[in-house]
């Protein structure tokens, strides 16, 4: 006739019933007093019926309503029911199934008694008024304390006949407050500083009974609390359990509300109040140790992990928690695992925004962010030296202890010393830093890996929207150097992207190294020659344009190339009698890779060709290009030609080798 019955003293009990009848279970609710049974609302699923039942009352219910299981959710307090219960189970021979609030933290301030007697016991030895917290049945035990009418303030169900037993036993007026829970902390607080309570009695309800608050309260305050333990020691299912438990007996499938967080810099006052909310109402927490500390309530499961794919596989592994919160850093738009989770968790998340560290920081240095380049160096690859020479204002999450210092080093390698460095460490936190100096100063600061920079760079120079840089600017000596207008052209014919990863075999003075550093400043650049002169010259020019991103590999292409990461693009100067074993293993780290060769000789082109026919090269381009510039002859201009050069261009079919 029912699926289950649900012995609902508490809000668990109540909870489990309306669990079950969501989920179509047809449920038999039992509640002692009418009062109770009225906080459950009937439905198809779910009776109510409310009165206080014998063991051969609760027998005859179960040979009636023949239920597949018997859950026991009564207060941990009334250990006489649950011997009833247990006691009628076995004798109908049905299945009992205890659901049990875990116990609250112990306190060291507390003192701890077996019984109410005991209590009032302890409290006949004491001085001070005391905030009575267990309810009316188990006032009377209170009255062997001395002058108790006056000392006792007891908290109770509004009820009239609550009320009434109470005044039958003196303590009424002001001495009487009948409320409903669940009470906060704060409120606690109000009662016990307007009575001026130094003693506060308590059973150990657990979170859903309202215990953590009461002794949030009690320290609040400097009073003392005396806890009143639990009759039985036994063992049953918290409420999350509970439901997973009956998800499987019932074979339900249960829907989970995920949702994703910013927490803001990690302090709870740069939570917002939705983010607050998601948190406050989360039956299971997860994220790092330090974001979950942050905002995590009492009774809360906590889960310990930052790992995307290790957070979606115990999400699906522990179905029994309806509400779970995920904790990110931050804003989940802001260099967030967000993405990621959301893809994993297939679209079923709620994301909630926070406060990014850039909105947080510049309005504590008093700078706008809308002109700033803003970019993350906490665990990723990022060029900070090219973004600051040339944007006068850049942010960036730093991430090691050592990470302004090394920032600073390099600037002031590039020439950039005088750079202006707002450092924020520890964000919101009680041990907050921010301070500001110039990068020069800061070659040897170490602080807290929690941190972020602003770097002001009143010098910048914007970089250039096309390739080209003047062939004066650069440091030539006596190394061959590819010129303006055959750079430009190769350039273009390259298709560089922001983060491409390239070689320049036979680099020389490193000009188009340098352009190339240039246009992809979040890649990287491998400059690979052979001759001493032009390796020194190749560091000279590095420094001079700042190009963090050029690595100088010195030696003979292919064997320099071996151990370098995959190429995306690879520019062709200088082969020394190498084409076709430099384009193979071209090829081999990289089938689809883009290839510019650059030819002054015929005997370079044939080499050239050969390997784009031997290796079945695709998008073929040749374009010869001959350049003439201008001499100053007395007062006439005379065209003096540049050699020709011919700029082969071509891709791999994404073929292995």
């Amino acid at each position: 006739m029912y699926k289950a019955i649900v012995f609902a003293g508490t809000t668990e009990g109540y909870a489990i019933c309306n669990f079950l009848a969501e989920n179509g279970v047809s449920v038999y609710a039992c509640a002692a007093t009418e009062y109770g049974g009225s906080l459950l609302k009937e439905n198809e699923f779910l009776h109510v019926s409310a009165g206080r039942l014998k063991t051969e009352d609760m027998e005859e219910l179960f040979h009636k309503a023949a239920p597949e299981i018997v859950l026991d959710a009564t207060h941990p307090y009334a250990a006489e029911v649950t011997k009833n219960i247990r006691k009628a189970c076995e004798n109908a021979g049905v299945r009992y199934q205890r659901v049990l609030r875990p116990e609250g933290d112990k306190s060291s301030e507390a003192v701890y008694v077996e019984s109410p007697e005991e209590a009032a016991e302890f409290l006949s030895g004491t001085e001070g008024n005391i905030f009575l917290t267990t309810g009316s049945k188990e006032l009377a035990k209170f009255t062997v304390i001395p002058d108790y009418k006056e000392r006792i303030f007891a908290r109770v169900l509004s009820v009239p006949s609550v009320i009434q037993s109470c005044a039958e036993l003196g303590i009424e007026g002001k001495h009487l407050i009948g409320m409903q829970g669940p009470f906060s902390a704060e409120i606690n607080e109000a009662m016990l500083r307007q009575f001026q309570c130094s003693y506060l009695v308590t059973k150990d309800t657990g979170l859903a009974g309202g215990f953590p608050e009461k002794i949030e309260a009690c320290q609040r305050c400097g009073a003392t609390p005396v806890i009143i333990g639990r009759p039985l020691k036994e063992e049953g299912l918290s409420l999350p359990e509970a439901r997973g438990f009956l998800a499987k007996f019932f074979n339900l499938k249960l829907s989970q509300k995920i949702s994703l967080v910013g927490i803001g810099m990690g302090a709870e006052k740069t939570l917002t109040l939705e983010g607050k909310k998601a948190f406050d109402e989360a039956e299971l927490l997860i994220g790092a140790k330090r974001m979950t500390e942050a905002v995590q309530k009492p009774g809360q499961s906590v889960l310990h992990e930052y790992r995307s794919e290790r957070i979606v596989e115990y999400i699906k592994a522990h179905p029994e928690y309806r509400t779970v919160a995920i904790a990110l850093s931050g804003d989940v738009g802001f260099y967030s695992g967000a993405k990621k989770l959301v893809d994993l968790l297939e679209g079923n998340v709620e994301v909630i925004c926070g406060i990014s560290s850039v909105v947080y920081f510049m309005a504590k240095i008093g700078f706008s962010w809308d002109d700033a380049k803003i970019v993350s160096a906490h665990g990723r690859k990022c060029n900070l030296v090219s973004l600051i020479r040339h944007n006068p204002k850049v942010f960036s999450i730093l991430g090691t202890e050592d990470g302004v210092a090394s920032l600073a080093k390099k600037l002031v390698y590039y020439g950039m010393g005088e750079v202006i460095l707002y450092v924020g460490e520890n964000l919101s936190y009680e041990n907050e830093k921010i301070f500001h100096d110039k990068a020069e100063n800061l070659t040897e600061y170490r602080g807290d890996a929690l941190s972020v920079v602003t770097a002001y760079n009143e010098e910048a120079t914007p970089l250039s929207a096309v390739h080209g840089i003047r062939d004066e600017e650069f440091l030539r000596g006596k190394a061959p150097m590819t010129k303006e207008e055959v750079r430009t052209v190769s350039l273009s014919k390259l298709c560089l992207a922001e983060d491409s990863v390239c070689y320049d075999v036979g680099a020389g003075t490193g000009s188009v190294s340098i352009e190339m550093a240039l246009r992809a400043w979040n890649g990287e650049v491998y400059a690979i020659e052979k001759k001493e002169d032009a390796l020194g010259l190749l560091k000279e020019n590095r420094q001079k344009f700042a190009v963090d991103n050029l690595k100088i590999i010195p030696g003979i292409a292919p064997e320099a190339m071996m151990e370098l990461p995959v190429p995306t693009h690879a520019f062709i100067g200088g082969s020394s009698g190498n084409m076709n074993e430099i384009v193979k293993l071209l090829l081999e780290k990289n089938p689809e890779v883009r290839i510019v060769i650059n030819c002054i000789t015929l005997e370079t082109v044939t080499e050239a060709m050969n390997a784009i026919r031997d290796f079945n090269l695709t998008d073929v381009d040749i374009v010869q290009l001959g350049a003439a510039r201008s001499k100053t002859v007395g007062r006439y201009h005379m065209m003096m030609g540049e050699n020709p050069i011919y700029i082969i261009s071509c891709s791999g079919r994404g073929e292995e080798v």
